[in-house]
């Protein structure tokens, strides 16, 4: 299932033989509803993402990634149905203990900065699978992603990876933001 708001079918051409395209928005209820109850196993890997998109299209971003985890998380739940959420490195904001570890305090900056936003849906994300796994037994398993990067990815939504090769291809200058000394995983 996929609303292919930063993608295309065409991207997945090669391997749709083996399963079902569903074009559709993880918020409507009764399509996560149908379609949850009917698999195995729940991948939610849905998400506004990119920081192009959340910058410019913020109360749709924090919608889909707040309200659209939550309809995902009770139909996995409600269904008793094992789910995977993928979550991000964002979670950590500005923590700068190195190494990370999942447990660490979140550092992040104000709401006004609407960047944070994002950070903080897949937080909220997080709490309400921890949430519904303590309530209803939920079986759950959260990965923190750290800036995936595959074949078509587009520097389109402001994904970093893209954006550097895109700018070293073209030899223009790689921005790096800050001072420099910070590290990250790419």
């Amino acid at each position: 299932l996929d609303n292919f708001s930063t993608g295309s079918t065409a991207n997945i051409k090669h391997i749709t033989k083996n399963f079902e395209i569903i074009d559709g928005d993880i918020r409507n209820t009764e399509l996560i509803n149908d379609t949850v109850k009917d698999v195995d196993l729940v991948f939610h890997m849905a998400a506004a993402l990119g920081v192009n998109t959340i910058l410019e299209s913020p109360l749709e971003s924090i919608s889909t990634n707040i309200a659209g985890s939550e309809v995902v998380l009770n139909a996995a739940a409600n269904h008793k149905k094992r789910i995977l959420i993928a979550s991000t490195s964002e979670i950590y904001g500005k923590n700068p203990n190195q190494p990370l570890k999942e447990t660490d305090d979140r550092v992040v900056g104000p709401p006004q900065k609407i960047r944070w936003s994002y950070s903080d849906a897949k937080a909220i994300e997080e709490a309400m699978a921890f949430s519904l796994s303590q309530e209803k037994g939920l079986k759950v398993t959260t990965a923190r992603l750290f800036n995936t990067v595959g074949p078509r990815q587009s520097a389109q939504y402001g994904m970093v990876v893209p954006r550097f090769v895109k700018a070293a291809l073209n030899n223009e200058p790689i921005n790096i933001y800050g001072d420099g000394t910070q590290s990250r995983v790419f």
